[in-house]
């Protein structure tokens, strides 16, 4: 029974963590500095949006592994291997971001909404957490089971919205990935025909981020409701 039990905890652990170990295995195998390339990630974006008639966007620089679209502050952010880097995770991550920096001026229905459920998100765990104060309080002096119980299920309503941002946000990731990034890749001959397997790693990769979010907030939900 031990050791059944220790096995299902490996198990678990690798299913919430094993998707985030593969995302940084897959970047870093592919961030190799190749010189035969003509410019680095954030040249690339900077050709991109321009090509796109996006010249109001800016390429800044981001901290290590929080590359991003900003669609409030219309900025690409790239890390500081990406932004300078030239290798093939640092073009092809440039180009994912740029995906979404096409999908705002499209319109998109998944960008837009996981927009307004990101702004939302920090109030709702102040919320929770104050619940999550409350319980015992609640508890001493209306001493109620079923007002506890109702606390304990707004908590996990609220934690768990992190969760529903990450699930929203995966059309978002693979529309920038593989109906955005990849064919603005391909048709612009950024990459060779012998480079697209590997960008298309990268590519999955980046996407994927946001399933190892999933399962991160996930463990984080289920700590807090023990």
């Amino acid at each position: 029974m031990i050791v059944f039990g220790a096995l299902a905890a490996i198990a678990l652990l690798g299913l919430i963590f094993g998707p985030s170990m593969w995302v940084r295995a897959v970047m870093r195998k592919h961030a190799v500095e190749r010189p035969d390339f003509p410019g680095n990630g954030g040249e690339l974006a900077r050709h991109l949006l321009d090509k796109f008639l996006l010249p109001d966007v800016g390429v800044e620089e981001t901290p290590a592994g929080t590359d991003h679209y900003d669609p409030t502050a219309r900025v690409v952010r790239l890390s500081p291997e990406n932004l300078t880097g030239r290798s093939i995770t640092a073009v092809t991550v440039a180009a994912h971001e740029v995906g979404h920096a096409l999908q705002h001026r499209d319109g998109d229905r998944f960008l837009v909404a996981r927009t307004k459920w990101a702004s939302s998100i920090g109030m709702l765990n102040l919320v929770a957490m104050g619940l999550l104060v409350s319980v015992p309080i609640v508890a001493i002096l209306i001493k109620s089971p079923a007002i506890a119980l109702l606390q304990v299920v707004a908590i996990a309503a609220l934690l768990a919205s992190r969760i529903v941002m990450h699930v929203l946000t995966l059309p978002v990731e693979f529309d920038a990935s593989f109906k955005r990034a990849l064919p603005a890749l391909q048709q612009g001959g950024y990459l060779s025909e012998a480079d697209m397997p590997a960008a298309r790693s990268v590519l999955k990769a980046a996407a994927m981020t946001y399933v190892a979010g999933a399962l991160a907030s996930l463990l984080d939900v289920a700590r807090w409701m023990r």
